[in-house]
């Protein structure tokens, strides 16, 4: 009677441990999933206006915890956040924010070089950004996307702060689709980065 019991006991182990391993490997399968990734593209500012032979470094932007990763964040209220499933930036969204700032900067044509802080020349200014809000809120059936960027420029030579100044907008998403909600923060970069390119030039 004693060694069915043991029997029986060892037998319910082996069951419950085969299922927790069930479950470790379909968590494993899960993370090992690739997400689709999106990516953003620049929008140049105006080519017309002054030329000059300055450059420009463009330093890695700032950005709190929540959006300073691949994951695209969804707010929804004032503490909570999540991340839309099943999609991601093509890279850390500051690599990304970083790499289209220098295209729409150097797009304009009116700057001798604009490139990364490392390895770049001796640079004349240098272009700080500090990333406040790239995010989608949702507010019941509304879906909005929404960027709030800060620039700073700064002179290398004496690291005086030259000027300053905030890039905001936003624009409604028709859903809660991952290509509706990159195809509206496509929407606000095309308002933003020629205006942030031009500002930059206008230095």
């Amino acid at each position: 009677m004693q060694h069915q019991n043991l029997t029986r006991r060892f037998a319910m182990l082996g069951a419950m441990a085969s299922l927790g391993g069930c479950s470790a490997l379909s968590s494993l399968n899960a993370a090992a999933t690739p997400l689709n990734t999106y990516d953003l593209a620049p929008a140049p500012g105006s080519t017309a206006g002054r030329r000059s032979g300055r450059t420009v470094l463009v330093a890695q932007p700032d950005a709190p915890a929540g959006i300073n990763t691949d994951r695209i964040m969804i707010r929804q209220g004032a503490s909570f956040i999540s991340y839309l499933p099943n999609a991601r930036w093509a890279d850390d969204l500051p690599n990304v924010m970083q790499s289209l700032l220098i295209r729409s900067i150097a797009g304009t044509g009116r700057m001798g070089y604009v490139g990364v802080s490392e390895g770049g020349p001796v640079p004349d200014y240098a272009l700080l950004t500090r990333i406040d809000s790239f995010e989608v809120t949702v507010a019941g059936a509304a879906v909005i996307a929404q960027v709030d960027i800060s620039l700073t420029m700064l002179r290398d030579s004496d690291q005086t702060a030259l000027k300053t100044r905030n890039f905001r907008n936003q624009v409604g998403a028709g859903s809660d689709q991952p290509q509706v909600i990159v195809a509206a923060f496509q929407a606000i970069l095309n308002a933003l980065l020629p205006e942030m390119a031009d500002w930059v030039a206008a230095t």
